[in-house]
């Protein structure tokens, strides 16, 4: 009826975020997720004892089982992208939950270690990675103004789960063993689908309100006239055809958008982000091993990942908050710089620590720098990409951290075995935290300078004029359209003139709230999009 679909209308242009409603139960899900996604790898290191004294095995042969958890959850990100572009958030995270829990499930069962390393490792890394990416991707979708806290917020689910989750695996493995434990925590494990299935497509609920205004636009426009039963039934035909007809470009749809390395904000970030990776991970896995060398008993030597811990709880909700602040949000990629370059100067500067209240220091400014990492990072790569391209733009991001993962932490290990010496570590570990905050902000910099440096496009003459051709071209057309009209000879009497004119009017008023295109008189072909009620009244008066 002059009104397009409501659903292949709204096609072009993406849902805009609700900022709220059913967000908060998205944020709660993907708090969770987080929390299991990056604390899980390491709460199972609780249960290495005793998988060695099982399986006959050392030390470096079980954190094999960490380091494949992580792996998989890094090295699978173009997957999970492949699968969410062609399934949606909801189904993989689905999947995924029921992969995580079948493989811790499945691991209370095995009988050498390297059944551990495919059911613990590989099933239960895959079924994480297919519930932590979809996650952000929702968040993204869910946020736009409150985004940065919605990020430090969720990321915050990390050191909650850390803190939670390592004192519940020791007392899993005291009272049941490590089977015992791997089963429960197969179990917890499931809430991962809880998670999943409230990650609603937001354009569903939308769809679902923009139907029935149609349907209500529909009936009120047949009730008046009966002549216009038929337009409906057409105008509903039609819709369902659309319907029918827009599902096929979904087959074109590209499962990994490379395009994204056309921009040179995405090319910064990941460059940097590899360089910060390669650094970041190693002080707090050598930390507690660093304090018993200086000295420090094994109790205070643990208990300075817990200072880490409680101070990043509150330092990723806190760095959102200003994140999202409206004169910080444009520069927010400087602020992630500046957050990196906390975090490296703090490595350089506890380098020579060599007493517990000197290593107590730079734990509690490690957690600051290192929670602002934590809640930035991927706040600023939705930032460069958009909420469109995320999906793919974090699976390749993931994928080429993982390469520095399996990089940064070993080799530091190694040069540790090789030079006695914990200091040197630091400083090489700062010093490329550093570097990646260095070419994040030189490089945004250059930038967008660069940016700014270029003259804006002058309006061609040409072009201008073919555009102010083509819409005069448009008005004599219509013009001519309406004088055709005009000379045909009116076939209603006066009453019935009283009676279009009083329907225009009522439609005209309720195209008008609704935002629809013009309606016409009864007979009449579709008007124009800009054509007014006045123009109508016109119209039919004659």
């Amino acid at each position: 009826m002059g009104r397009p679909d409501p659903e292949e209308g709204q096609l072009p242009a993406p849902v805009k975020p609700p900022d709220g409603g059913w967000g908060w139960i998205v944020l709660l899900g993907c708090f969770v997720i987080t929390g299991f996604s990056y604390a899980f790898p390491k709460a199972v290191s609780v249960y290495f004892k005793e998988l060695m004294k099982d399986f006959h095995v050392g030390y470096s042969d079980t954190a094999w089982i960490s380091s494949i958890m992580l792996a998989m959850l890094y090295g699978t990100g173009p997957v999970c992208s492949i699968m969410v572009n062609q399934f949606g958030c909801r189904p993989v995270m689905l999947i995924g939950g029921l992969l995580a829990s079948a493989g811790m499930i499945l691991a209370s069962f095995t009988t050498n270690i390297i059944e551990l390393y495919l059911t613990a490792g590989v099933l239960t890394g895959l079924g994480m990675a297919l519930n932590f990416q979809p996650s952000l991707i929702m968040l993204g979708t869910y946020f736009d103004k409150r985004r940065p806290l919605a990020n430090g917020l969720a990321a915050a689910g990390s050191p909650v789960f850390l803190s939670s989750l390592s004192p519940l695996g020791q007392v899993l493995l005291e009272k049941f063993g490590w089977r015992g434990g791997f089963l429960i925590m197969g179990g917890l494990l499931l809430n991962c689908c809880t998670c999943g299935a409230v990650m609603r497509p937001l354009d569903m609920g939308m769809k679902r309100k923009m139907g029935k205004a149609q349907d209500k636009y529909e009936a009120k426009e047949m009730l008046p006239i009966g002549g216009k039963s038929e337009e409906g039934i057409s105008t509903t035909d039609g819709t369902k055809k659309g319907k029918k007809a827009k599902k096929k470009p979904k087959k074109g749809k590209k499962l990994l958008d490379f395009s994204i390395f056309s921009n040179r904000g995405f090319i910064i970030y990941t460059i940097s982000k590899f360089i910060l990776v390669l650094g970041l991970f190693v002080p707090p896995i050598l930390l507690v091993n660093y304090a018993k060398d200086t000295g420090v008993p094994d109790t205070e030597a643990a208990f300075l990942l817990s200072i880490i811990g409680f101070i990043d709880i509150f330092a990723r909700p806190a760095c959102g908050m200003v994140a999202g602040l409206k004169w910080v949000r444009p520069h927010v990629a400087y602020l992630f710089s500046f957050s990196m370059l906390f975090n490296g100067l703090t490595d350089i500067c506890s380098a020579r620590a060599s007493n517990y209240t000197g290593l107590v220091i730079f734990c509690v400014f490690f957690g600051i720098s290192y929670g602002m990492v934590g809640a930035l990072q991927f706040e600023v790569l939705m930032a460069i990409v958009g909420s469109q391209k995320f999906s793919s733009a974090i699976g390749l991001v993931l994928l080429i951290e993982a390469f520095a993962v399996l990089i940064g932490p070993p080799s530091a290990g190694r040069l540790v075995d090789a030079l006695k010496n914990y200091e040197v570590i630091f400083y090489l570990a700062g010093s490329e935290v550093v570097l990646s905050a260095l070419f994040l902000g030189v490089a945004s910099y250059c930038c967008l300078n660069r940016g700014k440096k270029e003259p804006p496009p002058e309006n061609n003459p040409s072009a201008g004029a073919g555009s102010d051709t083509e819409e005069a071209e448009s008005d004599v057309q219509e013009a001519e359209e309406r004088s055709s009209d005009n000379h045909q000879p009116a076939h209603s009497t006066d009453n019935a003139v009283v009676v279009a004119n009083e329907e225009a009017n009522h439609v005209a008023e309720e195209q008008r709230g609704e935002g629809g295109g013009c309606p016409t008189g009864d007979g009449e072909v579709l008007a124009r999009d800009g054509c007014n009620a006045d123009q109508m009244v016109e119209r039919d008066s004659f």
